[in-house]
């Protein structure tokens, strides 16, 4: 008996018009390689993003990844088991067409959501500005991004707003920048103002030395001698070194009898001269 020929009869015999067994056969060793390529993409997708990502982010990630590929797999199939490809596209178009305009906005919002992802520029922790909002970043999800205000208040912002504005991040550079203006009298030593300033950065620990505190007179104002003052520390203690110091200053200036004066104006009336 030929063997080899039965097989072959086997195989190309029809089970539904057009459809024979061998065609069968490859739509289902087709879905079931999909099946094993999309479960390690999987796998492989949450190894690379775990440590970077949120997990509800990864979840997510993880399923449009799977889904994806498994649609892909179907769609390579369907041919097989007698589903016109080209009808299936026509189809699909006038559904895409349909469901693209209900769901324009949830798209943009996915992909500024992957390319958030991506370009990193932004994550959970920190201190941000988006538009009118500032906050912490609580979580980053695919849809969108979720910020606690410094008053406790959350907003969620879609992601396509997150993406398409200008982000400030507080904390994304190791050291931040703060600056003081602090006014003096005409009559008291700006050297001496300096000096006392100087040696009182020069002892707080979290005060970095490089760069270094810069203090010089900025301004000869209406009614005093304007003193800047711009220090450096750690983006994670910087609101509390701004705060501590500032009062500092204050006290360390009067305890040397230098004073920030009151407001001055000089009124000219009938030939005579008050200073108020």
């Amino acid at each position: 008996m030929d063997i080899i020929g039965l097989l072959k009869d086997i195989l190309g015999m029809e089970v539904l018009k057009g459809i024979t067994v061998i065609d069968i056969f490859t739509f289902i060793l087709i879905i079931l390689i999909t099946l094993v390529i999309a479960k390690i993409v999987k796998i492989n997708v949450r190894r690379a993003l775990k440590e970077k990502v949120p997990e509800t982010t990864l979840h997510t990630a993880e399923k449009i990844v799977y889904y994806g590929i498994i649609a892909i797999g179907f769609i390579v199939a369907l041919p097989y088991i007698g589903f016109s490809l080209s009808g299936l596209l026509v189809a699909g178009g006038i559904a895409g067409i349909v469901i693209g305009f209900a769901s324009q906005t949830v798209v943009s919002n996915l992909i500024s959501g992957m390319f958030l992802m991506i370009e990193k520029p932004i994550k959970i922790g920190d201190g941000i500005s988006i538009g009118d909002v500032s906050g912490v970043v609580k979580d980053i999800r695919v849809l969108s991004t979720t910020i606690r205000t410094w008053d406790g208040i959350y907003v969620r912002i879609p992601n396509e707003r997150v993406f398409s504005s200008n982000i400030h991040n507080y904390v994304a550079h190791v050291a931040r920048r703060f600056e003081y203006k602090i006014g003096i009298r005409y009559s008291d030593d700006a050297d001496k103002a300096i000096e006392i300033i100087k040696n009182l950065l020069d002892e707080h620990p979290l005060i970095l030395k490089e760069p270094a505190p810069q203090i010089f007179v900025e301004e000869l104002g209406d009614s005093s001698v304007n003193l800047s003052v711009r220090i450096w520390a750690p983006s994670s203690v910087w609101f509390s070194v701004k705060t501590e110091m500032l009062w500092k200053i204050k006290v360390a200036l009067e305890k040397e009898g230098i004073e920030i004066p009151f407001p001055q104006r000089v009124i000219w009336m009938a030939g005579k001269t008050h200073e108020t």
